[in-house]
């Protein structure tokens, strides 16, 4: 594997160590409450599935944010680390814990409809609502 392929980062204090594997280069934003309220602002985040290791995972405190989803962060110094689908362990990486964040380019937004009018990004991205991102990620309703 190249270093192309390898990316390192850490929480503030640097107790938690994060090792990617995979070019993981695509950055996420997310506008709706729930990360707005999580991280004081949009989250802007690089899905990393399993491609990801964790080094002081004693360190790692998760709160369970929904039936299907965790969020997790470093117990020592509070920086949010990534948002993980429980059932599927995929993990989805905070871009602000990259060491290099060259390279990284921003290339979606989601939950849109929840975005305040306070800010704007620049950059021409894909757009989702949170109703089309459910209805694109949510599973299927059980029938009775």
């Amino acid at each position: 594997m190249s270093d192309d392929d390898k990316a390192t980062g850490r929480c503030l204090c640097g107790a938690v160590r994060i090792t990617l594997t995979g070019a993981h280069k695509e950055v996420g934003v997310c506008h709706c409450g729930m990360c707005r309220r999580w991280g004081g602002g949009p989250n802007m985040a690089i899905e990393v599935g399993k491609d990801i290791e964790i080094d002081g995972k004693e360190h790692v405190t998760a709160y369970r944010s929904s039936d299907w989803a965790e969020r997790a962060f470093c117990k020592v110094c509070g920086t949010n680390l990534y948002y993980r689908i429980v059932e599927a362990d995929d993990h989805v990486l905070c871009a602000g814990v990259l060491d290099d964040p060259d390279g990284l380019v921003l290339t979606g937004q989601i939950f849109i409809d929840e975005k305040p009018a306070f800010y704007d990004f620049a950059n021409q991205t894909k757009t989702m609502t949170g109703a089309e991102v459910f209805a694109l990620y949510a599973p299927p309703a059980e029938e009775t």
